[in-house]
């Protein structure tokens, strides 16, 4: 059975291309123009993933997601002609999965509905480990072994812990501060430049060329995100 996708956007070009581009990639498209309606629908139909606009009458994105998150945990990600950097960390930060920013490219956009639908998926499915790449990077976590190519990599607790973070949320961009949270416990506080030290790191060790990454990917200004190939 086809996924089903539900599109709030008041704005009706925006409605037909993401609707065309779903179904032309085998999805089921439910659209609508009103915030209100698409709450509902997000209630009765049980999408498998929202796009949500951010600036439209009578009720904006923001307030749609946070009402969402009342009663679901399907992926939201916001697409929104807002580019800001603060407005992206807001959209993240109230229960947003990810963002995109009009004008989008169209296969960028249906390649992160997949990575979403992807890891949507496996979140029900109980696992030990993950895998990448056609197996080129396996995270096994109940050994807390880590193979690249084949071979086993020694990490650090605190490598381990952002690997495993970033990896089972791979294909949504995760902020500075929800990995250290999440990570490494609230009482690490702001510790970004630490963040960004244990990032190099990883790189070093799982990347084929830590300067140009396949892996963990930087999000500018917000977080990083993991890529699932």
């Amino acid at each position: 059975m086809a996924e089903k996708i539900l599109v709030i956007d008041d704005d009706e070009n925006t409605l037909w291309l993401v609707s065309t581009l779903l179904q032309h990639n085998g999805f089921q498209s439910i659209t609508t123009a009103s915030p209100m309606e698409g709450l509902r629908l997000a209630q009765d139909q049980k999408p498998d993933m929202v796009l949500l606009d951010v600036m439209m009458p009578d009720m904006d994105g923001w307030e749609v997601c946070r009402r969402m998150r009342e009663f679901s945990e399907v992926p939201v990600m916001f697409i929104t002609a807002k580019s800001g950097i603060k407005d992206v960390v807001k959209g993240l930060e109230i229960g947003g999965d990810d963002y995109i920013v009009k004008p989008f490219d169209n296969r960028e956009l249906v390649a992160r509905v997949k990575a979403h639908l992807r890891r949507q998926s496996s979140d029900h499915k109980t696992t030990d480990e993950l895998a990448f790449n056609n197996a080129e990077l396996r995270i096994n976590f109940l050994t807390r072994e880590v193979f690249v190519r084949g071979q086993l990599v020694e990490l650090t607790p605190k490598e381990f812990a952002l690997l495993s973070l970033l990896a089972r949320n791979a294909g949504r961009v995760l902020t500075r501060s929800e990995l250290i949270a999440q990570a490494w416990g609230p009482e690490y506080g702001d510790a970004t430049e630490s963040l960004k030290l244990y990032v190099h790191y990883l790189r070093k060790k799982i990347e084929r060329n830590p300067d140009k990454p396949d892996y963990i990917i930087t999000s500018r200004g917000v977080g990083y995100r993991f890529t699932n190939r």
